[in-house]
């Protein structure tokens, strides 16, 4: 029975020992992590940062997919949300419809002269 109370309070002595130690060890983990949060932020993420502000100010109405949709368009520096490509064919349909509308086209007649319009 000695023998068992003497090996109890030996392992209670030890306790703190193990403790000091882990400490010491996670005050050697915990640094390197300090030293990279004091770092400042390059021109380019400085840049992205100001354009992220921007697109999110421009945003504020938007919810969901819509939302979405626009900050990928902004964030890219496409203002309105659309690619050249397709501000490039918005307004080849405003001009084609546009002259559909001047030849007072209806129906079919229509349908065929703005696919042809289109595709040229």
């Amino acid at each position: 029975m000695k023998q068992l109370i003497a090996a109890l309070c030996f392992a209670l002595a030890m306790v703190p020992a193990i403790a000091q130690d882990k400490a010491k060890s996670d005050d050697k983990k915990a640094a390197p992590v300090a030293e990279k949060a004091k770092k400042e932020p390059t021109e380019k993420q400085k840049a992205q940062q100001e354009r992220m502000k921007g697109c999110n100010d421009k945003a504020t109405e938007k919810k969901g997919d819509e939302r979405k949709k626009f900050m990928s368009a902004c964030l890219q520096g496409e203002e309105d949300g659309a690619s050249g490509k397709q501000k490039a064919q918005q307004n080849k349909m405003a001009s084609c419809n546009k002259e559909a509308g001047e030849k007072n086209m209806k129906g079919d007649e229509r349908k065929k002269f703005m696919s042809g319009c289109l595709k040229g």
